[in-house]
């Protein structure tokens, strides 16, 4: 890893919150390719997720979600569910872009797809009782819209078209439904 690289990666864990968001942005601009230092810090961003911080949880589950990528050992597929809790976490802007994320994770391959679009699927069914259910579910079909765009799986555009008719309020149903009004 190159040491400007390192020093964004340290910067993450900042006091001062503008140098910490300039680091976060050079980390997830960096993280749109793979690299070669992902198992370098996984373990690190995995712990994070149970930081008392909720900036810092937010911070690692984001950049978990870039790193998927860049997993050729496929840890993913055993780390998925400690970033899914992130999604109830206690602060909901950190939730929300966890759930803001997923789809990168899901972008990697089949498996992992299969594994995201049954957890969110699941997320939007059990957000019901949440304060913020309708924003939640918001991220999920944008979640699958963003995937959609990325590989282009009808099967994933089928699933959120199935899920936003599950929404019993025609208001939020057609806001859902505006996410897809362009899709092919």
């Amino acid at each position: 890893m190159d040491p400007i690289t390192r020093k964004h990666l340290d910067n993450l864990q900042s006091e001062d919150a503008n140098l910490r968001y300039e680091a976060f942005s050079s980390i997830i601009s960096i993280t749109h390719q793979p690299v070669d230092w992902a198992y370098e810090v996984w373990d690190d961003l995995l712990a994070q997720l149970q930081n008392k911080n909720n900036h810092q949880r937010a911070i690692a589950a984001q950049v978990l979600c870039n790193l998927a990528k860049s997993d050729p050992g496929n840890r993913m597929l055993k780390d998925l569910d400690k970033i899914m809790e992130v999604t109830w976490d206690e602060r909901f802007v950190t939730a929300r872009h966890t759930l803001q994320s997923l789809w990168k994770i899901a972008a990697v391959g089949k498996k992992l797809q299969t594994m995201v679009v049954e957890r969110l699927v699941n997320r939007y069914h059990d957000c019901i009782k949440e304060k913020n259910c309708t924003l939640i579910r918001f991220d999920i079909i944008q979640s699958f819209r963003r995937l959609y765009d990325q590989v282009n799986d009808k099967e994933v555009k089928e699933k959120a078209l199935e899920l936003i008719q599950l929404e019993n309020d025609p208001k939020y149903q057609k806001k859902y439904e505006g996410l897809w009004k362009d899709a092919n």
